[in-house]
């Protein structure tokens, strides 16, 4: 069973989540190319070498899936925009029928009585701007502030909320240094710029979104609970290099201006000249915090030069992903964020959920090991809230679905299923429970 609304203070705000590339149909509507359908073009980077060329085709069935955010009883809808669909070259000429796109997205969410949080970018560089370095280049915070405004000054008068880059690890670390994602790099040079370009296109864009008039911005990171493997020293001292570059990182860069000492003593060479300058920009004031927490990871040490570090198994249950459930991390992060960084900010949970294998018949699947995974994790958020964190609101990933990047269509995290050959979507028990759970 799910808490209810009566279970959280008045207010509190209760969303799904969802991004452009992974729903909406790259190939149609103007949109440009992007890194990641380069991606996945090169063999071996992405399974069954899928794409997001067409996903769950939400493009033209948008209607319909706001209409399942209403019938769900949910408050508000995160979704992204594509850079390349709105400026195909990711400079100069914009795409008429993209804006259009988000344009009539936004007024279909307020028509329906949803409130519009949106995320200008989840990960789908445009080409052009990866041939000219992509984040390794700095002048990437100065193109990515022009399309701040662009969208800002078309969709700002309606938005509820807005917040420039989700998740910047995954733009910086897990695509520039483990290779995981586009553009599917593994140097350290590399990374450090995109873990630093990041933080400065993100403050940039907070100063174009409010010179557009856009207000409420935020800022969205991801967060691991870092656990040493054992109790040796060794293992404690690699959680904390895991750590710092994973949790701290982005969070320092903002609210403190500096970066973690353990993070710095393996990037710092590898930084561009005249970083330090840049906090000015980088911490520019905002108006929340969210964040994204799925799992805990177990470090070890391990040879080799830095992080020397090694992620191992860990003894608890784990999602389709095989990640571990590990509910207590939400409640440490948000304590952390409200103690170490952001005070009386109000903070949002901007995604948590699970892949499950959804086996059979959507539609009768009794979707327990969701419900039980998001029960457990809204129990650690009441917890906070008791304890005097300022959380505002609660938002499931995902809504649908969708292409899961690296590992293509097999991964589900939806509420709604999706058959992938027919786009047919069939509400799971998960969904039914929210809609239950929320009902006014």
């Amino acid at each position: 069973m799910l808490p209810t609304r009566k279970d959280f203070p008045e207010g509190f705000l209760f969303g799904a989540a969802t991004s452009a590339y992974q729903i909406e149909g790259h190939a149609r509507g103007g949109a440009g190319r992007t890194h990641w359908d380069d991606f996945a073009a090169t063999p071996g980077n992405v399974v069954n070498a899928e794409n997001g060329d067409l996903a769950c085709d939400h493009l033209t069935r948008w209607a319909g899936d706001l209409d399942l955010l209403a019938q769900g009883n949910f408050d508000v809808y995160r979704f992204s925009t594509s850079w390349a669909r709105v400026i195909p070259e990711g400079r100069g000429a914009v795409n008429a029928a993209g804006l259009d796109f988000y344009d009539r997205l936004v007024d279909g969410l307020l028509a329906r009585g949803l409130k519009p949080a949106l995320t200008l970018y989840h990960w789908e560089l445009p080409s052009p701007l990866a041939d000219a370095g992509g984040w390794r280049n700095r002048d990437i915070a100065g193109w990515f502030a022009d399309f701040a405004e662009v969208i800002g000054r078309r969709l700002g008068d309606r938005l509820w909320s807005a917040a420039p880059i989700n998740e910047p690890w995954c733009v910086a670390w897990l695509s520039h240094f483990l290779g995981h994602h586009a553009p599917g790099l593994r140097d350290i040079r590399a990374t450090a710029r995109a873990m630093h370009h990041v933080l400065l296109a993100h403050g940039r864009a907070i100063q174009a979104l409010r010179g557009a008039g856009v207000g409420n911005l935020g800022a969205v990171f991801n967060f691991e609970r870092a656990l040493p493997a054992d109790d040796s020293p060794e293992a404690a001292r690699a959680a904390a290099t895991y750590d710092a570059y994973y949790n701290r990182w982005f969070l320092s860069g903002i609210f403190r201006r500096a970066y973690p000492a353990e993070a710095l003593a393996g990037l710092e060479p590898h930084l561009p000249a005249g970083w330090q300058d840049d906090f000015d920009t980088i911490a520019q004031p905002l108006d929340w915090c969210g964040a994204n927490y799925y799992t805990c990871k177990r470090i070890a040490p391990a040879p080799g030069p830095w992080p020397a570090l090694a992620e191992v198994e860990g003894p608890l249950p784990k999602t389709d992903m095989g990640w571990e459930i590990h509910p207590e991390g939400l409640s440490f992060f948000l304590r952390r964020m409200r103690d170490d960084y952001t005070g009386e900010l109000p903070l949002y949970v901007t995604e948590n959920g699970m892949a499950a294998p959804d086996e059979g018949d959507p539609g009768n699947r009794p979707d327990e090991d969701r419900i039980a995974y998001v029960a457990a994790h809204l129990a650690e958020v009441r917890r906070a809230i008791a304890e005097g964190v300022p959380v505002r609101g609660y938002f499931c990933w995902s809504l649908l679905d969708n292409y899961e990047w690296a590992l293509g269509y097999g991964k589900r995290f939806g509420l709604v299923h999706v058959d992938f050959a027919t786009l047919k979507r069939t509400p799971k028990a998960s969904y039914h429970a929210f809609a239950r759970a929320l009902a006014r």
